[in-house]
């Protein structure tokens, strides 16, 4: 006679555990134990439970373990079980990595927590359950179609339709519904709650106690600043968009004598010194009508100079893309109001890209069909699943809401924002078929829009440090699963991986796009690895974390302009302005928004944390610790450099970016 002891952790989540109905089988090369009540006792209250099997002869090596739930007849509760821990007669203990809500009573088998590509698994039991589990997920995980020409999603109309494992903890639900129902920033608006009135003024536009904001607060005292317009185009909410200036668009006919005020044009040119930003993906977007009345959406061209002082400054805007008499190049020259008044059509053209491109698009979208995929395709046992699975956490959840209460008719974006409704799928579908690989790879997208050099570009610089700490990080980890070149081409799960990926994310010719639709070696897989990775942390935390800062102030990124942009110029005043810009019913929305997705959550998982422990052996342990550590090191750089900045860049400070879309 032998003895396994078994220990169990799970979690004590109210309605998570239903510990002492479940019985155990042990399964090793030499033979299995019987089943067995996982719990000696009734107290499943703790976070740790322990018990032992008994068999005759030791069943050798252990490969997996088998659980069953009996079922309960009065009520049938939920359990989360985080993993579980078996010593042999021998006293070598095996970890088995779950993190898997059981919400039947079927039969669940979970393997031994060395990872192991499919090539490696020697047994047929393995490749059997292998085979059997995804035959099972993809039943589970089916894709769904939104609109055509954009990335396809998890099939699922509320949160409450997807699998347990993917919907909020309890503890997430009550607190996200808590934001969303009562936030300081609604209870200030309280008087604009179904008031569609024009701001008398800008000083009257929020109620809002800005001092206790340190960015908001900048935001709301700068945001006229000709250097902090074009400051934002750098470290803002859209980093994305600005790129080196080497001839000027044919259809945007500014002048040497036009800015000769401001700098010799063909010269600064040659140096490098001029920018553009093109917002040429809204040309033609449909937007929407409220109450009754036309809303407007520009998709402005903006020239900036990098002048001797190094700042950004804006030197000319032109609204529309069609040049033309109607349509008249603003210079700084202008009267103040005209010139406020582009820069702020420029500001509305923002909210609306950044919202679709930078942020629904390239982050939470794609995120969602790197979840969906993995889920679909690899199996808990693969390596790569158990480096990707923390970066998919609630981005199934989020955006399933998303698609409910944000874009949906009735959805607050679509409520607030010009391109609400059918222009946001104009939009979307204008993005995804100009999206390309390198333009998800920050050092590529960097070199491509010649912005390698340009001063105080903080995303640039945190972000390439945090993509080469990452790159070097996943490139150990597949090294250490991938020996050759030959484990890469011949993993079958990883090739439905990355077409599954591929046919229902990026919806494009692969020339066109440059997305690989396989991978020859282990490099190209590391490098797609790191940018799957980083989009769903690092670069969700780029374009998210800042929306209230931003945005908090209507002013400096209104979601809509109520009336058409100037045909010429001297005719506006501040009254006009107050006229275009949002109403207080719009402003309220927009703010309580932006602020709720704004808010970090007390589960928050930092960048390279690691609660599940889903690695077992000593090699990727290490990696991960010395992944840990770098990340460390670079947080501390960070800190110190934003205590000299007036506005500080902390979107990219390791500790505040978040392990996943989650919200």
């Amino acid at each position: 006679m032998v003895t396994y002891e078994i220990t169990v952790e799970h979690s004590t989540e109210s309605e998570s555990c239903t510990l002492p109905h479940v019985d155990l089988k042990l399964v090793g090369e030499k033979g299995m134990t019987k089943s067995a009540p996982l719990s000696e006792n009734d107290n499943y209250k703790e976070l740790v439970s322990k018990c032992t099997i008994d068999c005759d002869d030791p069943i050798g090596k252990l490969l997996r373990i088998e659980i069953k739930k009996r079922p309960l007849y009065v009520v049938e509760n939920n359990w989360f079980l985080k993993n579980i821990k078996v010593k042999d007669p021998n006293g070598e203990t095996y970890y088995f990595p779950i993190y898997t809500w059981i919400t039947d009573c079927k039969k669940h088998s979970f393997n031994e927590g060395q990872a192991l590509i499919a090539k490696k698994e020697l047994s047929a039991s393995g490749r059997f359950n292998r085979h059997k589990k995804l035959s099972q997920l993809k039943k589970t995980y089916h894709w769904q179609v939104l609109e055509k020409g954009i990335p396809h999603h998890i099939k699922a109309t509320l949160p409450t339709d997807l699998p347990l494992n993917d919907q909020f903890t309890k503890v997430k639900q009550d607190e996200f519904n808590k934001n969303r129902g009562q936030t300081g920033v609604r209870k200030n608006l309280k008087e604009s709650t179904k008031c569609y009135d024009t701001w008398p003024d800008f000083e009257q536009i929020s109620e809002l106690d800005y001092s206790k904001y340190d960015i908001l607060g900048y935001v709301k005292d700068n945001w006229k600043d000709d250097a902090f317009f074009g400051y934002q185009f750098l470290n803002g909410l859209n980093p994305m968009l600005i790129q080196r200036c080497t001839s000027l668009p044919d259809n945007f006919p500014v002048t040497e004598h036009m800015i000769c005020h401001y700098c010799n044009l063909p010269q600064e040119i040659e140096k490098g010194n001029i920018y553009l930003c093109n917002y040429q993906i809204l040309d033609g977007v449909a937007t929407r009508d409220s109450k009754g009345k036309k809303q407007y959406l520009m998709a402005p061209l903006v020239l900036l100079h990098k002048t001797a002082e190094d700042k950004l400054m804006p030197i000319a805007i032109q609204l529309q893309q069609k040049p033309g008499a109607d349509n008249p190049i603003f210079l700084p020259s202008d009267s103040e109001h005209d010139w406020l008044l582009a820069k702020i059509f420029v500001r509305s053209a923002e909210f609306n890209f950044h919202q679709l491109n930078c942020h629904l698009l390239r982050t939470h979208l794609l995120s969602e069909v790197f979840a969906v995929s993995l889920m679909r395709n690899l199996p808990m046992v693969h390596p790569l699943y158990k480096l990707l699975i923390p970066h998919s956490r609630y981005t199934l959840h989020i955006n399933t809401l998303a698609r409910s209460i944000l874009i949906s008719e009735t959805g607050a974006f679509t409520q607030v924002a010009a391109s609400g409704g059918e222009g946001a799928i104009q939009i979307l579908r204008k993005s995804l078929s100009s999206m390309t690989y390198r333009s998800l790879c920050i050092p590529d997208d960097i070199e491509d829009r010649g912005m390698k050099d340009i001063p105080n570009f903080f995303y640039r610089d945190d972000g390439l440090k945090l993509w080469d700490i990452l790159h070097r990080f996943v490139e150990g980890i597949l090294k250490h699963y991938y020996k050759t070149d030959d484990d890469v081409q011949n993993d079958r799960e990883l090739e439905d991986w990355i077409w599954d990926i591929f046919e229902h994310g990026f919806l494009c010719p692969k020339e066109k796009s440059g997305i690989p639709m396989g991978f020859k070696n282990v490099n190209d897989l590391a490098k797609f690895v790191t940018m799957v990775i980083f989009t769903s942390s690092v670069q969700h935390a780029a374009v998210n974390s800042g929306q209230f800062d931003y945005g908090g102030w209507m002013p400096n990124l209104p979601s809509t302009m109520r009336r058409p942009p100037p045909s010429t110029k001297g005719e506006a005043t501040e009254a006009t302005i107050l006229e275009t810009l949002p109403d207080k019913f719009t402003t309220r929305v927009a703010m309580t928004t932006l602020n709720l997705l704004s808010r970090r959550y007390s589960d928050f998982v930092p960048f390279g944390t690691y609660p599940e422990h889903h690695f077992t052996e000593e090699q990727p342990l290490k990696l991960m610790e010395k992944f840990k550590e770098e990340l460390k090191e670079l947080s501390k750089v960070i800190k110190e450099r934003n205590i000299k900045l007036d506005v500080p860049y902390k979107y990219l400070d390791p500790e505040e970016i978040e392990n996943s879309v989650s919200i």
